[in-house]
């Protein structure tokens, strides 16, 4: 229990990944894209459970590690700016193209153009933090 204290310091704090401080920001993007995963996991699972209930069993706890992944995404450091738009953006796109292939649902040239351009303004704002 101590250990996992002292991990979270670490974190928080920058220590523990030695002096160069990009060893915690490429721990921020593993976090990060974690939580996008979980975030989509269950976005899916939730788009699965209307069909088959059972599947609520994995939404809860997907949306809850998202939230923890994210939260330590920004104590490694990330700016929350570019953390949430990253991971948003993100969540959009793959949710969006794996509705398309696991649920047939709609992905029309628009949307597609959209997700582009919403990939384009979390490139810009990932820029313009100097991130």
């Amino acid at each position: 229990h101590r250990g996992c204290v002292v991990r979270r310091v670490g974190v928080a704090a920058g220590g523990g990944f030695g002096a160069d401080p990009r060893g915690s920001l490429v721990i921020a993007w593993v976090y990060l894209a974690s939580a996008i995963a979980c975030e989509v996991a269950a976005t899916l699972s939730l788009r699965r459970a209307v069909e088959v209930p059972r599947w609520y069993a994995l939404v809860v706890p997907g949306y809850l590690a998202s939230f923890v992944l994210l939260s330590l995404t920004l104590a490694a450091g990330m700016a929350l700016g570019v953390a949430y738009g990253v991971w948003t953006a993100t969540g959009v796109a793959l949710t969006a193209l794996l509705s398309r292939v696991l649920f047939k649902e709609a992905l029309t040239p628009l949307m597609v153009a959209g997700i582009g351009l919403i990939a384009a303004g979390v490139l810009l704002v990932e820029m313009g933090s100097g991130a």
